[in-house]
């Protein structure tokens, strides 16, 4: 059966990846347009860079999480052929929901991180129209965060579906056996 332990540690890595999207999307970065001090110039003025940091410790353990998963699983191509049944199909669907899930979560995560980082450094002079002071659109981070959640889910279910089709055939094949024929 799956090991307790590989459960225990991906919920906890996966729980973490999750808190830290949620920190990101609560703490992105906000500007602000503020005039120099002689009034020739106007510039943007951006608060905490924090949100960079949380989104790209939330991307760094949502794949050592997959990655636990998937070394365990053997990536479910690897290792021997697993007992054919509605484990191994479960296992299947779940495997590849599982990596669409974690792609798109790793996606909004490292797009949000690095939208997140980029600040515009442009000054215009103050009879100008103000600067554009880019900022990272909401919910960029809470869309890595709900992905990140569903990879969560999905990997559980993907990787208990898998210990239980490599279990139950154990001693025993997939195919069909040939060897009282020959």
């Amino acid at each position: 059966m799956a090991s307790k332990l590989v459960i225990l540690i991906v919920f906890v890595l996966d729980l973490i990846a999750f808190g830290l999207a949620v920190a990101a999307e609560e703490r992105r970065s906000k500007a602000k347009v503020v005039p120099d001090q002689e009034k020739n110039y106007t510039y943007c003025v951006y608060n905490s860079d924090i949100a960079t940091g949380y989104g790209v410790g939330a991307f760094l353990f949502l794949m050592v999480s997959q990655i636990l998963v998937m070394a365990v699983s053997k990536c479910f191509c690897c290792g021997r052929a697993l007992r054919a049944g509605g484990s191994r199909a479960c296992a299947l669907v779940l495997f590849l929901l599982c990596w669409l899930s974690f792609l798109i979560a790793e996606a909004c995560l490292l797009a949000g991180s690095v939208q997140n980082a980029y600040h515009t450094r442009y000054r215009t002079l103050f009879v100008d129209d103000p600067p554009s002071c880019q900022t990272l659109r909401k919910g960029v981070f809470a869309a890595g965060a709900a992905f990140a959640f569903f990879t969560a889910i999905l990997s559980e279910f993907y990787y208990i579906s898998f210990s239980k089709a490599n279990n139950a055939g154990y001693g025993r094949e997939s195919a069909v056996g040939m060897s009282p024929y020959s």
